[in-house]
This record gives structure tokens, C-alpha cells and sequence, in this order.
């Protein structure tokens, strides 16, 4: 499968060959469902965290005597009975989300999306990313020009493929909301299907061919 390569002026300037067997293979629902669930899953942070009444503050002597109050028999205000208390049967940060995943599922699911985006035309290659200096401005004015390829470049989610790292790209593009990066041997079927657009750099297909 060729694609039309084009330069950081947004004019065509060749044309590259997409290995078939990475962008060249029928879509199926059931994989890529299953492996970007999954993905998603082991990204998922532990946040929530309730505290029992072994760690909430105070309740260190028994409120009242056991016995002649007329009143119910407690041990402690942390109680969880109690306001203050500890919480029963809260989410603790212990908890596991992740999902495991085999590598060769993980991979054709990738390339089912890759594939997918191809036939689309959601996937843009350039000849290469060179910024003289981390402005955004700069970078700004190369999906300006990139714009007049796809209409909606500049509004839609876009995710920049490179092969090796660029500081200079990587501290001009931070700021642009639509606009994210990372490196190709890094991209997963999640990540593929969370943006509308993938723009490789034409040597970070190099990672996907080998």
C-alpha cells in the first residue's frame, strides 16, 4: 500500500510503501476491543482510598464503662457505627485493575487499527520534523500548513510518530492541546484509537517494517 509523503510546507513530496502486513489486514471488533480494554485498564491509576477504623485518628479509650450507663455498650468512638468512624467495606488503594494481555494479541490488534486508519486516510506521513529552535509558534506553523491536507487537522487529535527523540520537537509541541507525541515502538492499539490522525516521521515506519 503507497502513501503520499509530504514536507513540513504541507507539499507532496513522494511517496512511501506501508508493509501489508502491518497495514494491510481486515478489521476485527472482538480483538480490538478486547486488548484496548484491557490497555486501558492496566493505565488506570489507584486513586480511591478509604481509611478503617484502624486508621482513622483517635478512639484510643473505650467511651463509656461496659457495664450501669443504661447505655449501649461500645469499644471505641472509630467505631464504624460512629460519625468519624472508619469506613466498612471501602475501596482501598491495594486494589488491582490491570488485565493481562498476551503480546502477540496486543500486536495484531495494533495493526488491525493501523490498518483500519490506512484505509481511512487517517494517517499522514512526513519526509521528516526538523525545528531549529523549541518555539511553539513554529510548530504551530507546520499543522498550519499541514492543515491544507486535511481540513480538520487543527481541530481533531493528532499523535506525532517519531523513530528517535527530538527535544526541540517535544518542548514546541507540549503546549498545542490536539497535538501529542511519542515514539513509534512505544504505540499501542489504544493509543492508535484515541486520536483521529497518526503522522508518522518516515523514518519511524522503519520501527513497524523491522
Amino acid at each position: 500500500m503507497k502513501v503520499k509523503v509530504y514536507n513540513q510546507e504541507g507539499k507532496e513530496s513522494g511517496t512511501a510503501e506501508l508493509p501489508e502486513a502491518v497495514f494491510g489486514l481486515p478489521w476485527n471488533a472482538d480483538l480490538v476491543h478486547q486488548v484496548a480494554v484491557s490497555q486501558g485498564a492496566n493505565m488506570r491509576p489507584t486513586v480511591a482510598h478509604a481509611r478503617d477504623r484502624a486508621n482513622v485518628r483517635g478512639g484510643g479509650r473505650k467511651p463509656w464503662r461496659q457495664k450501669g450507663t443504661g447505655r449501649a455498650r461500645h469499644g471505641s468512638t472509630r467505631s464504624p457505627i460512629w460519625k468519624g468512624g472508619g469506613v466498612t467495606h471501602g475501596p482501598l488503594k491495594e486494589k488491582d485493575y490491570s488485565k493481562k494481555i498476551n503480546k502477540k494479541m496486543a500486536r495484531r490488534a495494533l495493526y488491525t487499527v493501523l490498518s483500519a486508519k490506512a484505509r481511512d486516510n487517517e494517517i499522514l506521513v512526513l519526509d521528516g520534523l526538523k525545528l531549529e529552535a523549541p518555539k511553539t509558534k513554529i510548530a504551530v506553523k507546520i499543522f498550519s500548513d499541514l492543515a491544507t491536507v486535511k481540513n480538520d487537522l487543527r481541530s481533531r487529535s493528532v499523535l506525532l510518530l517519531y523513530a528517535k527523540k527530538d527535544e526541540n520537537t517535544k518542548r514546541a509541541v507540549r503546549n498545542l492541546p490536539n497535538i501529542s507525541l511519542d515514539e513509534a515502538r512505544n504505540l499501542t492499539a489504544y493509543e492508535a484509537l484515541a486520536n483521529k490522525y497518526l503522522l508518522f516521521v518516515k523514518d519511524a515506519l522503519s520501527v513497524f517494517t523491522k
